[in-house]
């Protein structure tokens, strides 16, 4: 038998096998989308507040203090540049900070409780209150 007509016999067999491994690696192997990992915060120090620039604590980062620790501290934001910039943040004192609106801390604040907080309305922060 010549080997044209071999390959013209069992060629519809290997179409036929190629197929089948095809449709068993599908059904064994289907793609999943795993989910991204949340980004951490880099922001090593105790009672502190850390703001950054970006969601999910990305970009630039500011970190405020007060000091003596403990002892309450109103900071303009718009003093270091930073009036309307915070987009995450992440507060390492045991209590809340207080976001306001305008540059002297007075108003109605949002509270910052300690922890990390992703996604900040930050177009419109003017000053901290920090611990």
């Amino acid at each position: 038998m010549h080997a044209k007509t071999v390959l013209r016999r069992y060629r519809p067999h290997l179409l036929s096998a190629t197929l089948s491994a095809m449709v068993l690696l599908g059904a064994t192997a289907p793609a999943v989308a795993h989910p991204v990992p949340a980004a951490r915060a880099d922001c090593p120090f105790i009672n502190t507040v850390c703001l950054y620039e970006g969601e999910h604590y990305a970009g630039v980062r500011l970190t405020l203090s007060s000091w003596p620790p403990g002892s309450g501290v109103c900071i303009s934001l718009a003093e270091h540049g930073w009036s309307g910039r915070a987009r995450s943040a992440y507060n390492t004192n045991p209590a809340s900070a207080a976001l306001f609106l305008n540059d002297d801390c007075l108003g109605g604040p949002d509270q910052l409780p300690p922890g990390g907080t992703p996604i900040l309305n930050g177009s419109t922060l003017g000053s901290i209150w920090v611990p």
